[in-house]
């Protein structure tokens, strides 16, 4: 059985997921049958949390035949949010593609695999408190001039909210530039390894990067509105 595939990020989609963050609460992010981003906040004394494909579970999944009516349900205990699945679905939970048997403690950037709708568990304030230190080096990251404009115009498609932009590729940073395509290449491997998603699968680093770059300030809203060098 195969997950969902992976799909470029829009501007708003990342918006919103930047606005998810910011509250701070624990939330559920996935998409649809018809490839729409959901998503879905945990607030505090939910509880428990029912996924399935039944319409009237908390988290619907009524596009997806090979999620059960009642697939697995996220428990709060305190502050700690779990996924159980003691039997529940005919397809099994799988958490980081191990499935599970019973109950597991979720961490941020958990995935979740119900049926063939995968569902990552974001949980913005556990990562603060375990990730301090990483995240005072990425605000202050020290990044050359030239790292900066590369940054930019990377994240420059987003400047203006359209919903099927997606981050610029090596050639569109090169043109805008003035740069080989080897030496912007150099410039955003070295940008992987200052933000440290250099780990992340290919097709999550680019995005990845400039939400981070954006979230800690290194770039701005107005920098991407900035014409870039003529």
């Amino acid at each position: 059985m195969s997950a969902q595939p992976v799909r470029a990020i829009s501007p708003m989609e990342l918006k919103e997921r930047l606005e998810a963050e910011r509250r701070g609460d624990p939330f559920l992010l996935y998409r649809d049958g018809d490839g729409a981003q959901r998503i879905v906040v945990l607030e505090s004394g939910s509880e428990r949390v029912s996924i399935g494909r039944s319409p009237s579970v908390d988290v619907s999944l009524e596009w997806d035949g090979d999620a059960s009516r009642v697939h697995a349900e996220l428990h709060q205990v305190v502050d700690v949010w779990t996924i159980v699945d003691d039997g529940l679905s005919r397809n099994g939970t799988f958490v980081n593609g191990d499935r599970i048997l019973g109950r597991r403690r979720l961490s941020d950037g958990d995935s979740l695999r119900c049926g063939r709708t995968v569902i990552v568990y974001r949980a913005p304030r556990d990562l603060t408190r375990a990730s301090t230190t990483a995240a005072v080096e990425v605000t202050g990251a020290r990044i050359s001039e030239a790292q900066r404009r590369v940054l930019v115009a990377l994240a420059r498609p987003f400047r203006d909210g359209n919903a099927f932009a997606t981050v610029a590729s090596n050639p569109q940073i090169a043109q805008e530039l003035h740069l080989s395509v080897h030496a912007v290449k150099t410039h955003v491997r070295a940008l992987f390894q200052k933000f440290g998603v250099e780990d992340l699968p290919q097709n999550q680093k680019r995005a990845r990067l400039v939400e981070l770059a954006l979230h800690s300030g290194q770039i701005t809203e107005r920098d991407l509105d900035a014409p870039g060098p003529g």
